[in-house]
């Protein structure tokens, strides 16, 4: 098990925490901005970090890992292949979270709902909901940062590597827009 020390030298090392004024997928700005990427394009980090999350999930008896693409994909593979199981992901199409390429959760399926970071779980919740529709059980979620300070409820269990707590501003709020500065977006899916 890796510590919170352990934990925050990786994301350190691989560029993980950025600071800066930056438009977040919710729509909310923020000065900090957490890329897990950073940390999943190296496949031995990713392996530790992973293998420190799934100890907590060891015993839960978990058939099917999934998450939501993109944040989610590389995380439910190498989660799945901690925990020895199947790993999948789930797409937005028209703006809802479904299943493609194949992929199936199968009635009564215990799943485990995995994401990278976390800002106000609304992702995760479309994945949990996902599995419900499906006859599958949403047993847990897991992932690598809650940047929530632990206020997201899902409904079910959830663990996750680090939790803290970064601010988030709703545009119109927001301290560093009334400074005069321009948010930037980080991430990989834009805001409609």
């Amino acid at each position: 098990m890796l510590t919170r020390a352990e934990i925050e030298a990786i994301f350190k090392e691989t560029g993980v925490l950025q600071e800066g004024h930056f438009l977040l997928t919710s729509g909310y700005h923020s000065a900090r901005y957490l890329q897990c990427a950073q940390v999943l394009q190296y496949p031995q980090k990713a392996e530790l970090l992973c293998r420190s999350l799934a100890n907590f999930f060891s015993a839960a008896e978990i058939d099917l890992v999934l998450g939501p693409a993109t944040g989610g994909i590389i995380l439910a593979y190498e989660m799945a292949r901690q925990l020895g199981t199947k790993g999948i992901f789930a797409e937005r199409t028209d703006g809802k979270m479904t299943l493609r390429r194949g992929f199936e959760i199968k009635r009564k399926e215990r799943v485990l709902v995995v994401e990278d970071v976390v800002t106000t779980g609304g992702s995760v919740k479309e994945v949990v909901d996902l599995v419900i529709r499906h006859g599958g059980e949403a047993v847990a979620v897991a992932g690598l940062v809650d940047r929530s300070g632990g206020k997201s409820d899902f409904g079910i269990p959830a663990h996750f590597l680090l939790t803290m707590e970064v601010e988030a501003y709703p545009p119109e709020r927001c301290p560093l827009c009334a400074q005069g500065s321009l948010p930037v977006k980080p991430g990989s899916r834009d805001l409609k």
